[in-house]
């Protein structure tokens, strides 16, 4: 299971357009126990915000990209200071730029298939998404039985209701998503909420 993803049980999906609350955003989620985020690269200035968070961070806080389709959005997230690459599917050249450009990559699977090739490709951490609609648990279960040393980190439904449950599968070093941070608190610039969420999400106490 990949050793990059082992400080980040919580990866927060960011979906942001405003830079001037980068920064504290960052600190609130680390105030919160939470030391990284994923920008996803879904909105006009997403590379924005994600070039303030990497530079206005709190020390150790690592920022990565999210939603990365091509080999281009890996060079200008790379650029933009990110350390970290996921992606919703698996494509190889994206892997392959990704680890030309010294990041980790974290892609999507949502078949057999798709983790074989992951597995081929050196990797040991895939990204199972939407891990909602392709059963949970049981989707996680039954992939993990056949894929052993592979580490899966749900993405999609996935939130206060059901992180610890994932997070309590051994075969899940992290989970990923929105819910630490929405975007609607965050395009109002209120981050009153961001680190008690992170604080009950980081002790397995979920809160909604």
């Amino acid at each position: 299971m990949s050793d990059w993803l082992l400080p980040f049980p919580v990866i927060p999906v960011v979906v942001a357009d405003r830079p001037d609350v980068a920064s504290d955003l960052a600190f609130a989620l680390d105030d919160g126990g939470v030391s990284c985020a994923e920008i996803t690269l879904r909105t006009p200035r997403a590379l924005e915000v994600l070039a303030t968070m990497t530079a206005k961070a709190p020390p150790g806080f690592v920022v990565g990209a999210g939603t990365v389709l091509d080999v281009d959005q890996v060079d200008r997230a790379a650029d933009a200071g990110a350390s970290f690459i996921v992606s919703p599917g698996f494509d190889d050249e994206v892997v392959e730029r990704a680890r030309t450009r010294g990041l980790e990559v974290l892609p999507g699977v949502a078949t057999a298939t798709e983790v074989q090739r992951a597995r081929r490709a050196g990797l040991s951490a895939v990204k199972l998404f939407p891990a909602d609609l392709l059963g949970g648990r049981s989707a996680i279960d039954a992939l993990a039985a056949v894929f052993a040393g592979i580490g899966f980190v749900p993405s999609g439904g996935v939130g206060a209701h059901n992180a610890a449950d994932y997070l309590a599968h051994p075969a899940v070093p992290s989970v990923s998503g929105s819910w630490l941070a929405p975007r609607a608190e965050i395009d109002a610039g209120d981050l009153s909420r961001v680190a008690e969420r992170g604080r009950a999400a980081m002790q397995d106490r979920i809160m909604p």
